[in-house]
């Protein structure tokens, strides 16, 4: 493994000898094959990338009220005979992910950092040997009953598969939000990209009728040159014979919708974002386990960008270890061949 992984090691080994501090990880081996949409073969060397990571989870309670938290990521290319493509662009090295102090004082915590965001339009997709990150300053609010008050402050951001490259974000990129949970549940966000140079409004709404959950979202994009985009959706999920079912749509009008990272958008699929669509889509997936495997089967019509099928197979071998399996069929526009490919992941948590 990498000279930044033995050292990641050591200092883990370092660190579990102080008090108050906790580390945990995975291990994880990843195959990633495609036909390069029929120009190539599944399993060919040529259009495979696969590598091997470990990931550790340190954090040291540096006082009653703050936490020092890093995330240590190394990664080594599995050798040309199981792809020639390199994950995170290159044979092998390491990065921190995660590396931030977080604060908590009575009903608010702040981070400042390195750190994980999951909101409906900015956020990392967890996707690959880890998840997308950002350079930020956040802080999250629960004085009031039934709300949650969030707001972000974004400076660079990794993406998927880009190895220990955080890009900054030009000028000032931030985001405020409220989430609702009682009677519905709901979420308002404020989001204000200059980087992408645009502001956003994305509200969605969520309730449960006897066994029936009815969704619905909408998104206003207000670019700073040209014409804006307006976006909604319905969704509706159940249980049917014990089979989890939802059928949604959604609509993205003049313009493609502003995100960062990743979508929340309801037909948006494993390779697919449904913001970046312009016209109408659907999406119908069904999901249930079946002798001990977790199951799921969707299926995406695109506007623009063509369609989706997705099947997502995960098993738990034990406590610690657990294999997944993902094949998608993508056409990624109307007038391409379908892209085949396959994801095969085996991980063991510590």
């Amino acid at each position: 493994m990498t000279k930044i992984l033995l050292s990641t090691v050591a200092i883990a080994s370092l660190v579990t000898s102080l008090q108050a501090t906790e580390v945990k990880g995975k291990g994880q081996l990843y195959y990633y094959t495609t036909d390069n949409t029929g120009a190539g073969s599944l399993f060919d060397k040529e259009s495979t990338q696969s590598a091997g990571a470990v990931t550790l989870d340190v954090t040291h309670k540096v006082s009653d009220a703050i936490t020092a938290n890093f995330s240590a990521v190394g990664h080594s290319h599995l050798g040309d005979s199981l792809g020639e493509n390199k994950l995170e662009g290159s044979r092998a090295g390491g990065y921190f992910n995660v590396a931030n102090l977080t604060g908590t004082f009575g009903d608010t915590t702040v981070v400042v950092g390195r750190q994980l965001l999951a909101t409906p339009m900015l956020g990392g997709f967890d996707w690959l040997l880890a998840p997308g990150a950002f350079e930020a300053a956040t802080v999250v609010n629960n004085s009031v009953d039934k709300f949650t008050f969030i707001a972000s402050y974004v400076n660079k951001w990794r993406g998927n598969n880009s190895g220990d490259t955080f890009g900054k974000l030009a000028d000032d990129n931030y985001a405020f939000g409220v989430a609702y949970s009682d009677v519905v549940d709901a979420n308002l966000w404020f989001y204000n990209v200059d980087a992408l140079a645009y502001t956003q409004v994305y509200t969605d709404v969520s309730k449960d009728l006897n066994g029936v959950t009815l969704s619905g979202q909408a998104v206003k994009t207000n670019y700073d040159a040209g014409v804006d985009s307006t976006a909604y959706g319905l969704k509706v999920g159940t249980a049917l014979s014990g089979v989890d079912v939802a059928v949604a749509y959604n609509h993205v009008e003049d313009r493609v919708t502003g995100m960062v990272g990743v979508d929340s958008m309801y037909t948006s699929s494993w390779n697919s974002f449904a913001s970046q669509d312009i016209g109408d889509s659907w999406k119908v997936e069904a999901s249930k386990e079946i002798s001990g495997v977790s199951t799921s089967v969707s299926y995406a019509d695109y506007e623009t960008n063509g369609n989706e099928l997705d099947v997502i197979l995960g098993y738990t071998v034990s406590d610690s270890t657990s294999v997944d399996a993902i094949f998608t069929n993508t056409k990624y526009a109307e007038a391409n061949d379908a892209d085949n490919a396959l994801e095969l992941i085996a991980t063991y948590n510590f």
